[in-house]
């Protein structure tokens, strides 16, 4: 369904439960480029198993979300030279105002409260949601993510070069062999999936919807987020960070940084796990979430 959320129209997903039931809320907020359908329904399914009403959303600019085309995209290459050399990226919008959207989700489902769960750059919006509007969170689990603190490796050097390469052609299959191909990379070798399962879930997404010039204006805004170390130290809300431990494009250094910035934030790695979320990744992630969110729910009614 679309609501109206900060002045946006954002896609939004429901599950679970409704107004009044009295489960608790788990808010998901998904990364760079990122539909809500990148959430396996499986890993949905799980939560609320698990006793959770979960609630998803396409982050504006991506999925069925408002889009910001009429912004444009600057030049991209020359803001990612200005923040190789430590100089503000100038960016469409920021990971603030997306922190807004979140916030503006939960106030259009008439949710007061929600453990915040963010994936790598929803990790980082996560973050802020959890630091700037402590009454709304209440836990906060960052994925994969990172404090985007100067001075942390970044991606392995194969992984980046993919990354500035584009498609070999427009056609839909082009498209999927190309994310394929990146995939492969940043993949969990723990648990490797194939190249068929790949193709069914990109082939879907693409379908649901395609919007590059997005990815790259929330790649801006996280280049222009510079502030965000300074601010994690505001946290209060139980934190767990989970990392895993052969994640090819965010660093394991990235997400025991985080933890270190986060006042009481329990740090776990995940063996195995890169930068993806395959299905026995999820259950691991899930069996992590549930009793941790449950746990702040009883000792925030104490």
């Amino acid at each position: 369904m679309k609501l109206t959320a900060n002045g946006l129209q954002i896609e939004v997903d429901d599950t679970g439960g409704g107004s009044g039931d009295g489960r608790p809320v788990i808010l998901l907020i998904m990364g760079l480029g990122m539909q809500l359908i990148a959430w396996p329904t499986a890993f949905v399914q799980q939560l609320v198993d698990a006793g959770f009403r979960v609630v998803r959303h396409d982050n504006r600019d991506i999925g069925l979300s408002q889009g910001f085309d009429h912004a444009g995209t600057g030049n991209f290459i020359w803001e990612t030279i200005r923040h190789r050399l430590g100089l503000k990226v100038r960016s469409a919008y920021t990971l603030q105002d997306m922190t807004r959207d979140s916030i503006g989700v939960l106030d259009a489902l008439g949710i007061a409260k929600a453990h915040i769960v963010g994936a790598s750059m929803g990790g980082m919006i996560a973050q802020r949601l959890a630091a700037t509007a402590p009454h709304r969170a209440a836990s906060l689990v960052s994925i994969m993510s990172s404090s985007g603190a100067r001075g942390l490796p970044g991606p392995r050097r194969e992984v980046a070069a993919m990354l500035m390469r584009r498609p070999l052609g427009k056609s839909e299959a082009e498209l999927v062999a190309h994310s394929i191909r990146l995939l492969r990379l940043i993949q969990s070798p723990a648990y490797p999936q194939t190249d068929e399962e790949l193709a069914e879930r990109l082939t879907f997404s693409m379908r649901r919807a395609y919007h590059p010039a997005g990815m790259l204006r929330q790649m801006l805004a996280i280049g222009a987020d510079d502030e965000r170390p300074k601010v994690l130290p505001r946290i209060q809300s139980p934190t767990l960070v989970l990392h895993g431990d052969a994640d090819a494009l965010v660093p394991i250094a990235c997400g025991e940084d985080s933890a270190r910035r986060i006042p009481g934030a329990q740090f776990v790695a995940v063996p195995g796990m890169g930068h993806d979320l395959p299905p026995e990744v999820c259950t691991i992630l899930a069996n992590h979430i549930a009793p941790f969110a449950h746990a702040a729910d009883a000792k925030d009614k104490t």
